[in-house]
């Protein structure tokens, strides 16, 4: 016997209703947001994405915004479903002002951490049918510690501490192995880096995962199009500006 419950509906005589093709989901038809890299550098940890969202082979936008502020001292950078994303991503956002109002002092870096992990583990049931999974990454900032602290997710809400680097979305094979072979063998560890530096390698990373995954978007200049950096420093979170962006672009 089958393990799967809607076919055991089906053979007792209760079938679904079957949506119209036109808006049925399915892995191939959700929009999916792909690729966001973060990494330490000299000052801080850097959080990187590019813009564009896809369905299947259509590319549904080339300006999403994946890389998230929650507060001042915490940001989230979104791989998935954007929709399941942008909701847990408000949810936090809410959470976090809300306690800090209430109780007047901020949350924990320890419950925000966990915060995240609760949401995607209610996510569990989306996520098993192949629609609305979103595998996260949290950078953020406790006044008692003097550098941020870097956070990747499974899609269960398991938390684990990254060291050096993480890199999820489909275009993320590429950028890890060009992190690794940085961090062991360049010379010049993400961690050495000045900013500057830590910006163009970002966007190096970008491109190159633009070239070889379909679904993450490259740099367009015609159409002013790039990626979304962010950086996390003892003073809090600041993005950086598309002119900044073009004047770093090599060539």
């Amino acid at each position: 016997m089958s393990g799967d419950f809607l076919t055991l509906l089906e053979k007792q005589g209760h079938p679904l209703p079957q949506l119209p093709t036109s808006i049925r989901l399915s892995p191939e038809g959700q929009t999916v947001a792909t690729t966001v890299v973060s990494f330490h550098y000299s000052k801080g940890v850097l959080i990187a994405g590019d813009r564009r969202a896809t369905a299947g082979n259509y590319i549904m936008y080339d300006r999403a915004d994946k890389v998230i502020e929650l507060d001042r001292f915490t940001v989230m950078a979104i791989a998935g479903s954007p929709a399941t994303a942008f909701e847990m991503a408000r949810t936090l956002r809410h959470s976090f002002q809300y306690y800090r109002r209430s109780q007047l002092q901020p949350l924990s870096s320890e419950a925000k951490v966990r915060a995240l992990g609760q949401l995607l583990k209610n996510n569990i049931g989306m996520s098993l049918q192949g629609v609305g999974a979103v595998v996260p990454i949290l950078a953020l900032l406790d006044p008692a510690w003097e550098k941020p602290q870097l956070y990747f997710y499974d899609v269960m809400g398991a938390q684990f501490q990254a060291v050096d680097f993480s890199a999820s979305g489909s275009g993320s094979p590429a950028v890890r192995s060009i992190l690794q072979f940085t961090n062991r063998w360049s010379g010049i560890p993400t961690s050495n880096m000045d900013e500057t530096s830590a910006i163009r390698l970002a966007l190096q990373l970008l491109d190159v995962a633009a070239e070889s995954d379909s679904a993450t978007g490259g740099i367009d200049r015609r159409t002013q199009i790039f990626p979304q950096i962010k950086l996390l420093e003892k003073s809090g979170l600041r993005s950086i500006s598309a002119e900044t962006l073009q004047q770093l672009l090599p060539g």
